[in-house]
Parts: structure tokens; C-alpha cells; sequence
């Protein structure tokens, strides 16, 4: 992860997650209704059936997971060695290390997702809620440890990253007692959408910089920069999610037959809390006025 591929391609899974999360949590909050299974239904019940049946977010967080298994321990000329021979010996490569955990996590996200919903006699959503939580406490640690050792921009760009991913952590806690609330699963997509985007900046601020010089780490400027360009992040995928509510919501309109109602020439309704929807007609106010006229007449001297 300690290149330019290893940030990107990271990002690019986070924020392709986050776009489908935005996608299921957009149609939940127009229809009102509570999250739906990840896992894709059986189409037909013939020999294909299981197959399509695999859950395929988990299917993806375990090929990508191992995709980035194999590209770290590719990047280590010699191979990933624990410890060297020296003596006493020395621990090698600790942020290659703190990668490969991360991973791995990933990886076996993705296989717990698959068990719940393809092994498992009965889907268990809080076990993959609870795994989801617990991958992303361990994450924490290792990013909290992981800039020990950086300074100026790198120290920067990555505390960022640790506010994002400490958010984060919060809300897959707080949806472990709360998994239909559709708003925590809006504020998690936000989160998702924020932490991809962002690693993929760091990419370039660290790896390869757009105007082609790198960035100083004794320059003020450029460390104020950077939290400018994370709060620019902030309000673009802040867009990001109301552009996609927005099409997602036109797209129910255009297609839903009850948004096809008849014009303003209809009488008004009324709806009760209790019974059924009924018509005012114009006939009946009418002749409730009639009647009120006749008892002020007679009431008066």
C-alpha cells in the first residue's frame, strides 16, 4: 500500500461500495422501506440457482482483498520476511506488515458475508454487522500506528484518513443496536464515499503530484492545502449522494404508477387517521349551509 497503486486501487473498491450503498440506501429511504438483503436472490431454480444465489458484495470483498494480498507481498523484492537474521534480530517491514493485516481483514469480511448468507441455515446480520465493526476497530489501530514514523504531508494526509475511518467505526457500532435505521446507513455511505475518495487523493499527493513537483513537508501552505482539498472531498460526495438520491427518486416517479394521479380539476380528499379516504363534494357543503341559514333564522327574534 505504500504506492501509488496501493492507495488507488484500495480507493477505487471504497468508492465503488460506497456508490452501491448510496444506490440501495436511495431507493430504502424513497420507498420507506428497511435496507434489503446484499445477497443477490435465486433467479430460477434450476442448476444456476446456488450460483446466483452467492452473495456478490461478499464475493467481491474477498477477491479484492486477495488481489491485494498477491500486489504486496509482489512489491517486496526478496519476499515479505518476518524477522531478519542478525543478531538480536529485527522485526522487517512493519508498514508492509500493517498492509497485509489490512487485507486480510478485508478477505475475511468477505468470506464471513458469504457464510451468513450461503452456509448458514438463516442469514445472521449481526454477525456481519459485528464483523464489518470489529474489521474496522483493528484498521484503527493499525493507522493510528502507522504514522509513528511519518511527518508533514504524510502525517497529515493520513490523519485525515484516521478522522474518517474513527467516524466510521462509530456508526457500524451505534448500527449494531440500531441495523434498520436507514439514516445511520446514509451517514455510513457518506463515510465509505469520503474514506475511498480520499485515499485516492493521497495517491497523488504522496506518490505522484499533479503539477508534477512533490509537495514540502516544511511548507505551510501545502499542509493547509491538504485540509482544503479534504473539505472539498466533504462536499463533493455530499453532492455525490443528493445527485444519486435525485435520479434515483426521479426514476421512482417516471416508473411508479402512483405518482400518476389525476389533475387539479378533482374535488379535494380528505384523509382520516382512522378511517377511510372520502370526497368533499360541493353538493353536500352546500346544503350544510342551507341548514345552518334556516336555524340562525329561526333562533332569531
Amino acid at each position: 500500500m505504500g504506492t501509488f497503486i496501493g492507495h488507488v486501487y484500495p480507493g477505487l473498491f471504497l468508492v465503488s461500495y460506497g456508490l452501491y450503498q448510496a444506490l440501495v440506501v436511495s431507493k430504502a429511504v424513497i420507498v420507506s422501506d428497511s435496507l434489503p438483503n446484499p445477497s443477490c436472490p435465486p433467479r430460477n431454480k434450476g442448476r444456476w440457482a446456488r450460483l446466483w444465489g452467492i452473495s456478490y458484495r461478499g464475493l467481491l470483498k474477498m477477491v479484492t482483498g486477495s488481489i491485494l494480498v498477491v500486489y504486496e507481498i509482489s512489491c517486496i523484492k526478496g519476499g515479505l520476511i518476518l524477522m531478519d537474521r542478525e543478531l538480536p534480530p529485527r522485526f522487517m517491514y512493519p508498514k508492509e506488515w500493517q498492509h497485509l493485516t489490512m487485507f486480510v481483514l478485508l478477505a475475511l469480511n468477505g468470506c464471513v458475508e458469504v457464510m451468513s448468507n450461503n452456509v448458514l441455515p438463516q442469514r445472521c446480520a449481526l454477525l456481519e454487522k459485528g464483523t464489518v465493526a470489529l474489521t474496522y476497530y483493528v484498521l484503527l489501530m493499525l493507522l493510528v500506528s502507522h504514522v509513528q514514523s511519518s511527518a508533514g504531508v504524510e502525517l497529515q494526509t493520513h490523519s485525515l484518513l484516521i478522522l474518517v475511518t474513527f467516524l466510521l467505526m462509530l456508526v457500524l457500532t451505534i448500527q449494531l443496536w440500531a441495523p434498520d435505521a436507514v439514516h445511520l446507513s446514509l451517514i455510513e455511505t457518506f463515510l465509505f464515499l469520503m474514506m475511498g475518495s480520499w485515499l485516492v487523493q493521497a495517491g497523488f499527493i504522496l506518490y505522484r503530484p499533479v503539477s508534477g513537483y512533490p509537495w514540502q513537508d516544511d511548507d505551510i501552505s501545502d499542509i493547509m492545502f491538504i485540509t482544503t482539498f479534504f473539505c472539498w472531498h466533504v462536499m463533493i460526495n455530499a453532492l455525490c449522494l443528493l445527485g444519486i438520491y435525485s435520479m434515483a427518486s426521479f426514476w421512482h416517479r417516471c416508473r411508479s404508477p402512483s405518482w400518476k394521479l389525476a389533475g387539479s380539476t378533482e374535488a379535494p380528499y380528505y384523509t382520516s387517521p382512522e378511517g377511510p379516504v372520502y370526497e368533499l363534494l360541493p353538493e353536500v357543503e352546500q346544503s350544510e349551509k342551507d341548514e345552518q341559514a334556516l336555524l340562525l333564522s329561526e333562533t332569531t327574534p
